[in-house]
């Protein structure tokens, strides 16, 4: 991915995902998961509050913590979706191009919150565009691990799945929508609409 320069932390061994070989103990981009140390979960509203405990410490075992600076193109639109994110802190924009118009924010994430989803849905391409805009710390997902998962555990997929489906895309579609609303809307509509009103 263009411009991606993650600083990786590795997540704990109590937390690490056994897949029975050494080999399999090695994350998504070749650095060996640690096998000591503290590693917390969170009870905070967000993506994981939206998880049952026993699926989330599952998820969580996947991890690897990593940072980005400020102003760092994450992905971008229509590129590999091959891994995600749970922001824990710093601001994430959410884009898409527009032809004549050039890059519009549509949202902007934080804490607590989900990055991609597009991962979990054939053709695994990115649907938005994300790019920084403070220094962020995350927990980082290979999508290609989770979704091995999902297939090999109904009950672990369905509740990753509906996650994904409320936290995220129900949200994703309504701020792409209001943003579409709000460079295309006819005059008149729900947002011009004086007091007592309802537009059309």
């Amino acid at each position: 991915m263009r411009g991606l320069r993650a600083v990786h932390r590795l997540v704990p061994g109590r937390h690490r995902h056994h897949r029975g070989s050494p080999r399999a103990e090695r994350g998504a981009r070749g650095g060996r998961r640690a096998k000591g140390g503290h590693f917390v979960t969170t009870d905070r509203p967000g993506f994981f509050g939206a998880l049952p405990p026993v699926h989330r410490d599952r998820l969580l075992a996947f991890a690897r913590e990593v940072s980005f600076p400020a102003g760092l193109r994450i992905f971008d639109e229509g590129g590999v979706a091959d891994r995600f994110w749970v922001i824990r802190s710093g601001t994430v924009a959410l884009d898409v191009y527009e032809p004549g118009r050039g890059t519009a924010v549509v949202e902007t994430l934080g804490e607590g919150e989900l990055l991609g989803w597009s991962w979990l849905f054939a053709p695994y391409h990115w649907h938005l565009g994300a790019q920084t805009r403070a220094p962020v710390s995350a927990y980082e997902f290979d999508a290609r691990e989770v979704r091995d998962a999902i297939d090999a555990d109904p009950a672990f997929g369905l509740a990753v799945t509906r996650c994904v489906a409320a936290v995220a895309i129900g949200r994703r579609l309504r701020a792409c929508r209001t943003r579409l609303l709000d460079l295309y809307g006819p005059p008149g509509d729900v947002r011009q609409a004086g007091a007592g009103e309802v537009a059309p």
